[in-house]
């Protein structure tokens, strides 16, 4: 089940579509079972959630929040809209394409991965890849 919770709203994005797009990309991951939850909001939410989590006051594009072990959830994702959508024009880019590349991230961070060091950060480039083009979509850090 992927639960999706639209603080802000966008006529540009399908959230529906959204929902499609998160199962493709269970699926693709391994996970057809996985279930998560999304928050689309925007950056003073995001702002919030990095500060009581990570320590961190500012806001950023996505957030990952890994459920604890033993429970049917990876966990969830807050994705800032205000972000995405500045992140899409500087791409230029369709911000339902951005905010499938934040998923796609967000998702990877729920699944193990990360991008501190330089393997890593290869090995999840790799499997961003891998992902959006199971989505057909371009990924734009060619």
């Amino acid at each position: 089940m992927i639960d999706v919770r639209a603080d802000v709203r966008d006529p540009a994005l399908d959230v529906r579509r959204l929902k499609n797009t998160a199962q493709t990309l269970l699926r693709t991951a391994g996970r057809p079972a996985g279930e998560l939850s999304l928050l689309l909001t925007g950056d003073a939410q995001v702002r919030e959630l990095n500060r009581a989590h990570r320590g961190k006051d500012k806001a950023t594009d996505v957030l990952s929040f890994p459920a604890p072990p033993g429970t049917s959830s990876l966990g969830d994702i807050a994705i800032s809209l205000d972000t995405a959508r500045r992140q899409a024009a500087e791409y230029d880019a369709p911000l339902q394409t951005e905010v499938n590349r934040l998923l796609i991230h967000g998702l990877l961070h729920l699944l193990g991965h990360d991008h501190h060091e330089p393997g890593e950060r290869a090995a999840m480039e790799a499997e961003e890849r891998r992902l959006a083009a199971a989505i057909a979509m371009p990924w734009p850090y060619d």
